[in-house]
């Protein structure tokens, strides 16, 4: 046991492992007998460690990149009546996203999806030899003419949101990792004071098995926790 740590070498492995599951804090207490305070103490360093390990990731992406912008948040703010909206023009939380095929998955809470937003956000996070894949909104006009070497879109009815595909002209993964996002953050009551945290989670989380997590997750905090936590005691 470390005294100073709280918790023997063991129970802080298997809260790993629980983590990893994606257990919430509720269940990992229950399955390991531990108060539910020092769960969640243990998974805000998680995350928060997550949080920063994400945002040390520098290198641009390359290939082909798809780019789209998703929405969180409750259909309408509580109280109000007013007609459901959906996406743009809704009150919802707006998030830019970029993902590499093949790579990671870039996310990024922005105040809205204007042009000026979502390309400052593009040149920082893409190479300018890369192809980007975005469906039609008017924000992502003009990145050929910023250096770019392309840009290709899709095409939709003017009158509705189906999409169409053209063989690799598609979004189809960047849309995956939104349903993903949205399916987990459905069991943490969706937006909140942590919402930057738990997307971030979802990032490294993304298409990584549970072996996988467990392995990086055990280093991030062996490398970042001051000598006297260290978990490998």
């Amino acid at each position: 046991m470390n005294k100073k740590n709280g918790l023997s070498r063991y129970r802080r492995l298997k809260l790993v492992e629980a983590f990893c599951a994606d257990l919430t804090a509720s269940q990992s207490a229950a399955l390991l007998g531990l108060n539910r305070n020092t769960v969640n103490r243990y998974y805000r360093l998680f995350r928060a460690r997550i949080h920063a390990h994400q945002l040390s990731l520098k290198e641009k992406m390359a290939g082909s990149v798809e780019v789209d912008e998703s929405y969180f948040g409750p259909a309408r703010p509580r109280g109000q009546y007013a007609p459901r909206k959906r996406g743009r023009g809704s009150s919802k939380q707006p998030v830019f996203g970029i993902l590499e095929r093949d790579g990671r998955v870039f996310t990024e809470i922005v105040p809205d999806v204007k042009k000026k937003t979502l390309q400052r956000i593009i040149r920082g996070q893409v190479a300018l030899d890369a192809t980007i894949i975005s469906d039609g909104w008017q924000a992502y006009n003009g990145l050929v003419d910023v250096g770019y070497d392309a840009h290709l879109r899709l095409t939709k009815y003017y009158d509705g949101p189906t999409r169409f595909a053209d063989g690799d002209v598609h979004i189809n993964g960047i849309e995956a990792f939104w349903s993903f996002t949205k399916r987990r953050l459905a069991k943490f009551n969706g937006v909140s004071k942590n919402f930057e945290l738990h997307l971030k989670e979802c990032e490294w989380r993304w298409r990584k098995d549970r072996d996988t997590l467990k392995r990086e997750l055990w280093l991030l905090l062996v490398k970042s926790l001051p000598k006297y936590l260290r978990w490998r005691h």
